[in-house]
């Protein structure tokens, strides 16, 4: 419609103002043609979305709740068949709570869903965050007709006249800002092994020569989405440090070497991530990641650590420069806290504000 108002202005202007010399009749006709062309062009246009987009994007949808609700939400389905809602199964009930929906995670999940909706007038908010919570950890999408909650923050869009909202377990960093913080990853980690090379040949030959045992450390960590990764770090500790199960460092470990000290203070032996933010591994900023072990400790007083687990961990992170090293299980439940509430207010502007702050301890030798 934009371009036909556009085109209607200019071409009134040429038959009303005689802009050039052209006669009436010539543009009167150009005009219609236009418009015919526009009208065959979007006709066509929605009838291979209809046809072929539809089918090449469809969607397996369960639809949760009140069958009133359900029934207007597939009336707008069918309307667009561009969108790929096709293959859709009701799971009707009056109430949504714990004690009446009955609902089995494990069934759902074995029904292969690319997306749930929730229709309800009513609802139980613990039941729903479980909810939100499979739906993050299982790449499930997870939507609630709008206007029957108003106590969760989401993306929101239409189907008609029937207001929908995609939630998640917290809110979701914008396009333009992973696409920023991507980059700033990949340049940020460049520069720093390039520019710092001399620092990285020093150590390396430094750690080799103090004590026996490669000078490179690696050990399987946690990642985005709880996919395993090779963490790589400069070796502080004695070779077998671990030997009797995963053990966290504390205050004067007698594992770890005399350089390696050196090291922790001054963070160089966390040098080397910088090669798994360049991966996409890591970002520069993130949450500090955990091994599986320690994850299941952390969860079992905090469910809410399984939230950093939908963003890439990082080199340093708020929690960490705010809160320190956390030699126990309990001070990682209190670090948590700072993680989430990065995650919560996501800028570029907090990632060089914390990179300075990290860079201050390194100056002061205050890492541990």
């Amino acid at each position: 419609m934009t371009l036909i108002y556009q085109s209607l202005s200019v071409l009134g202007a040429i038959y009303f103002l005689r802009i050039l010399n052209v006669s009436r009749g010539l543009v009167m006709i150009s005009f219609s043609f236009f418009a015919l062309v526009i009208i065959i062009q979007r006709v066509w246009l929605f009838h291979f979305l209809s046809k072929r987009v539809g089918d090449y994007l469809k969607k397996k949808v369960i639809i949760i709740g009140n069958k009133g609700i359900a029934d207007s939400l597939v009336s707008s389905f069918t309307k667009h068949p561009e969108l790929g809602y096709q293959d859709f199964e009701y799971i009707v009930t009056d109430d949504f709570a714990d004690n009446n929906l009955k609902l089995n995670l494990n069934e759902l999940l074995a029904k292969t869903p690319d997306e749930i909706y929730i229709c309800y007038k009513e609802m139980n908010m613990e039941s729903l965050d479980k909810l939100i919570l499979f739906g993050d950890q299982n790449s499930i999408k997870i939507n609630v007709v709008y206007d029957v909650i108003s106590s969760r923050r989401g993306r929101r869009f239409n189907f008609d006249d029937l207001p929908i909202v995609h939630l998640d377990s917290q809110p979701e960093a914008n396009r333009k800002i992973k696409i920023l913080k991507r980059s700033f990853d990949v340049l940020f980690a460049s520069l720093i092994m390039l520019i710092g090379s001399p620092v990285f040949c020093a150590v390396y030959l430094i750690t080799k020569l103090t004590s026996k045992g490669k000078a490179f450390y690696k050990q399987e960590r946690i990642g985005k989405n709880g996919k395993p990764f090779y963490i790589y770090k400069f070796r502080s500790m004695y070779v077998d440090a671990e030997r009797l199960g995963p053990q966290l460092s504390k205050e004067n470990d007698p594992r770890i070497t005399q350089w390696g000290m050196i090291m922790r203070k001054t963070r160089l032996d966390e040098l080397p991530q910088f090669w798994n933010a360049l991966k996409g591994d890591m970002s520069i900023v993130g949450y500090r990641p955990e091994r599986r072990h320690f994850i299941e400790e952390i969860a079992k007083k905090s469910p809410e650590y399984q939230r950093l687990l939908s963003h890439k961990p990082g080199i340093t992170s708020l929690g960490q420069v705010h809160y320190g090293y956390a030699e126990n299980v309990d001070q990682m439940v209190e670090r948590l806290r700072f993680d989430l509430l990065y995650f919560c207010n996501l800028n570029l502007q907090s990632d060089v504000n914390i990179i300075l702050r990290t860079v201050k301890v390194m100056v002061q030798g205050k890492g541990r």
